[in-house]
């Protein structure tokens, strides 16, 4: 009596539990026509549209998937892969405005409106070009591990660089590009991450890996720091919500090169993480997520 007691009292627990109704690992690949280019992408979660532009050789396989997770809880995340990265094919964009040209095609494309911006790095220099080059499509910006556009004080790393083109990253190197090996915990921290991004195969074969690649991603950013545009002195004086993320110890793009830009923005929010490097949101995914979900929310 008592096993069948407890036969039932399982089958009443599965029926009971809620269901998962999403998973960043499990979300289906999907293409969408950009202009003359196939952009791959991703969707899941529920809420307000939250479209995710990513890192230099980035993809969509290599978000954390328990950022995602936390974001979608709350978002309808679109996260994608440029033209000629990844999963997508087609011309890769080499300069902001051809970069502009083609997040703003996918925004259409996606019939996105009243949605959120959010950039990682590379992306996020993309992420704050479009929000200047076409006002008023994005109602609150999110930038991870990223620059203000201009002259930054503090330039790349040696060890970025040493580490940041090689055609496959190792933990090792990945402790280097986007934590702090002085560390402990962020080096624990790296290793979990890595397991997580990698319940997908074939993450790495994907990545942009080729100097022709490099070299786009290197032309546009230098763009974006060149400032031809005036873009530093537009980002101060625009009403746009923002929300500025950052490790102390990034060697890509330190945090501190904001410091200059605090007190001249308009309504920016600010928050730094200790021992902590390029990526605060794989270092700490529920805590960083939570901190976006708020200031969207707001």
């Amino acid at each position: 009596m008592r096993n069948r007691f407890s036969i039932l009292l399982v089958a009443i627990m599965a029926i009971a539990a809620p269901a998962k109704a999403y998973s960043a690992v499990e979300a289906a690949t999907h293409t969408i026509n950009v202009g003359q280019d196939k952009v791959a992408y991703r969707k899941l979660g529920t809420g307000r549209p939250l479209l995710m532009v990513n890192r230099f050789r980035g993809t969509i396989d290599t978000w954390d998937p328990a950022f995602l997770d936390e974001l979608a809880t709350y978002h309808t995340l679109y996260i994608f892969d440029l033209p000629g990265v990844g999963y997508s094919q087609g011309t890769q964009p080499d300069s902001m405005s051809s970069g502009v040209e083609v997040l703003d095609g996918l925004a259409r494309a996606l019939n996105l409106r009243d949605f959120d911006l959010l950039g990682w790095s590379w992306g996020g220099l993309l992420a704050q070009a479009y929000v200047i080059d076409r006002p008023g499509r994005v109602r609150r910006l999110v930038l991870l591990a990223t620059n203000p556009p201009g002259k930054n004080e503090i330039p790349l790393q040696p060890e970025f660089l040493e580490r940041a083109l090689k055609p496959i990253n190792d933990l090792e190197d990945e402790e280097v590009l986007f934590f702090e090996p002085a560390s402990s915990f962020s080096r624990e921290s790296a290793a979990a991450s890595r397991a997580r991004i990698r319940q997908r195969s074939g993450v790495d074969e994907r990545i942009p890996s080729n100097q022709a690649q490099f070299d786009k991603y290197f032309k546009a950013a230098g763009e974006f720091h060149a400032d031809v545009d005036g873009r530093r002195g537009e980002l101060a004086e625009t009403s746009l919500p923002i929300l500025v993320i950052a490790g102390d110890h990034d060697t890509s793009t330190a945090g501190q090169n904001w410091f200059p830009m605090i007190g001249k923005m308009q309504n920016a929010r600010f928050v730094f993480y200790s021992k902590t490097g390029h990526a605060p949101h794989h270092q700490y995914p529920g805590e960083v997520g939570k901190i976006i979900t708020e200031f969207l929310a707001r």
